[in-house]
């Protein structure tokens, strides 16, 4: 494997899942890893669209969190950028955004150039790359579903980072070579006809949708995320 890329910061921001493991919300993340895995049992599940209705419902913090708790079961997890419009996942890592995916699908980077090392554990990432031109068009290519392909071959889970559903058709493009799509919806700013249309389109893309995860509810002395729903 080709030498990966160097963390440019030593600390992440806003990952409670490694740095208060004894946290509840760190818990509410492993309820929802162990929710993933008896979803598992009748179907594989080696890769994880995580999408949002809209932008600002807590979607990529999220999927970093959930790909930290894989990673600290003793999963070897990929953490891939598939947001190349808007694209956070190396400001959460403080990593560079020199390479990543979109060089990986034009051909200009293999997919072990493209990969950092991050500070948790079993846990490497791939950011976005330079933002491109045709986004969904390189998400829909034949070298996405390659790439995707080869990744399941290197780590135990694939988790991916997308646009909003009800933004662009990236999303549902995607869900349709995952083992399934995770809807991130915020207590009292995702509208109820919203979270309906995100899920629905992501079903006309065939896609399989895992379940919703529930963001930023009133805490109480139990938690304050809450996961539901399972297809």
């Amino acid at each position: 494997m080709a030498r990966k890329n160097k963390r440019v910061a030593n600390q992440p921001r806003q990952l409670i899942a490694q740095l208060n493991q004894r946290s509840p919300i760190t818990e509410q993340y492993r309820t929802l890893r162990t929710n993933l895995q008896f979803s598992a049992i009748d179907h594989p599940l080696d890769s994880i669209l995580v999408t949002s209705t809209n932008p600002g419902e807590g979607k990529s913090i999220t999927v970093a969190n959930l790909a930290i708790v894989y990673a600290q079961a003793g999963k070897k997890v990929l953490l891939i950028d598939a947001d190349l419009r808007k694209p956070t996942v190396h400001y959460t890592f403080r990593l560079n955004n020199l390479r990543g995916l979109s060089n990986v699908l034009i051909g200009d980077n293999a997919l072990e150039e493209s990969i950092s090392t991050s500070s948790v554990d079993n846990l490497d990432v791939m950011s976005s790359g330079p933002i491109p031109p045709n986004p969904a068009e390189l998400l829909g290519s034949k070298k996405m579903l390659a790439m995707l392909e080869h990744a399941k071959t290197l780590y135990d889970m694939v988790i991916i980072d997308s646009p909003p559903t009800l933004a662009v058709t990236d999303s549902q493009i995607l869900s349709q070579i995952v083992d399934g799509t995770l809807l991130v919806i915020r207590s009292k700013q995702t509208e109820y006809e919203g979270a309906i249309k995100a899920a629905e389109a992501l079903k006309q893309g065939n896609g399989r949708i895992l379940g919703t995860v529930l963001n930023d509810t009133e805490k109480t002395a139990e938690n304050s995320y809450y996961y539901y729903g399972a297809e």
